[in-house]
């Protein structure tokens, strides 16, 4: 399947509406401090991976990155069957791993883009988290070692999004696919992976995918929003560490992929047609109110969606999923999303927590 360039070039619109930025500024307001867990993983990250990482070497910010998830990798759960694969697209191979339950029915499937800014990560860093997504959830999830900026800056990992979704509608049934009932996930730039992936979709008349889960997502480059003020510093993921990766993924300022809608979703003026949204907003994270501001826009257009607001929880939570409480709960309502949209094509009430 090949990318096609967006059309017309957008114009950036990262702008809550009146009555959203009303509730935005109420919910900052009266947020309550970090969850002691995360407050952990937080103060581990920073030794591991300062925000000044973002001037290292490249294979140095890989290396210091793979080595914090190692530190909060959890073993995996019994009852999957894991292996690696690996197939050739238009552009070069691509490797995958496949997270299966046992047993020989056929599951839905996830394609699964894990975070790191477009720049770091790997099959390894998201490793355990799909394996319990695939339990928890009863799908067969597809994880995919696509691309990285800045060797591989725009459109490189939305073509590899879309490369591996070829190979899953037609290799997907000897791996225990129903290629039927196919959803699509991922956590910070893997939400933006996954949104833009949507978009494709829709505007080529193509709707594959039954839902997409978008877990604390990049959805614009606007840097101004109030969570960007406010969470400029202490968040988990900088206002300097985020506008390095986007730099990478986008390149210079006057580059097309700025006003792409398929880099930037929240560039996307018409989100009509699209497949369920289960989001995930963390209220000291950076990236908050671009989560709130797509929720939003996808309820106006009739898109069903669901947000699940975390008040105590910081960018990259699912990471310290078994060491706070909130992060553990939020884990699991990602779970609960996963399985019932893949199944059914809903979203599960379970799965809510929207900001009151």
């Amino acid at each position: 399947m090949r990318l096609l360039s967006s059309s017309p070039p957008a114009i950036a619109m990262t702008k809550a509406s009146p009555a959203l930025s009303v509730r935005l500024d109420r919910l900052a307001a009266s947020r309550p401090p970090l969850d002691p867990g995360m407050a952990d993983f937080r103060m581990k990250l920073a030794v591991g991976t300062p925000p000044e990482a973002v001037h290292w070497p490249l294979a140095r910010q890989r290396g210091a990155w793979d080595a914090v998830c190692k530190i909060w990798q959890a073993p995996h759960p019994p009852g999957l069957s894991i292996y690696d694969d690996s197939f050739t697209s238009r552009h070069g191979p691509l490797k995958l791993r496949i997270y299966r339950p046992e047993g020989s029915d056929h599951r839905p499937g996830l394609l699964y883009f894990h975070g790191g800014g477009w720049v770091l990560g790997s099959l390894e860093t998201h490793d355990d988290m799909c394996a319990e997504i695939a339990v928890g959830a009863d799908v067969v999830v597809v994880a995919l070692d696509y691309r990285l900026a800045p060797e591989h800056p725009f459109p490189a990992q939305c073509e590899d999004a879309l490369a591996l979704l070829d190979w899953v509608l037609a290799e997907g049934l000897t791996h225990g696919i129903d290629t039927a009932r196919l959803i699509a996930g991922g956590d910070s730039a893997g939400g933006q992976m996954t949104a833009s992936l949507a978009i494709a979709l829709r505007d080529r008349g193509l709707p594959a995918l039954r839902g997409q889960i978008l877990i604390y997502p990049v959805l614009d480059a606007d840097s101004e929003t109030q969570s960007y003020r406010r969470n400029a510093i202490s968040s988990a993921l900088s206002r300097e560490e985020m506008l390095y990766y986007l730099d990478a993924f986008l390149g210079p300022a006057d580059s097309s992929a700025r006003r792409d809608k398929l880099a930037l979703p929240l560039l996307e003026t018409n989100l009509a047609g699209l497949p369920p949204a289960f989001i995930t907003a963390a209220a000291h994270d950076t990236l908050q109110d671009e989560a709130f501001i797509f929720a939003e826009r996808l309820e106006a257009a009739g898109v069903p969606v669901m947000l699940r607001y975390e008040p105590e929880l910081d960018h990259s939570y699912m990471r310290a999923r078994h060491h706070s409480k909130p992060a553990f709960e939020s884990f699991r309502a990602i779970i609960e999303a996963a399985k019932t949209l893949a199944y059914h094509g809903t979203l599960a009430e379970a799965a809510g927590r929207g900001p009151e």
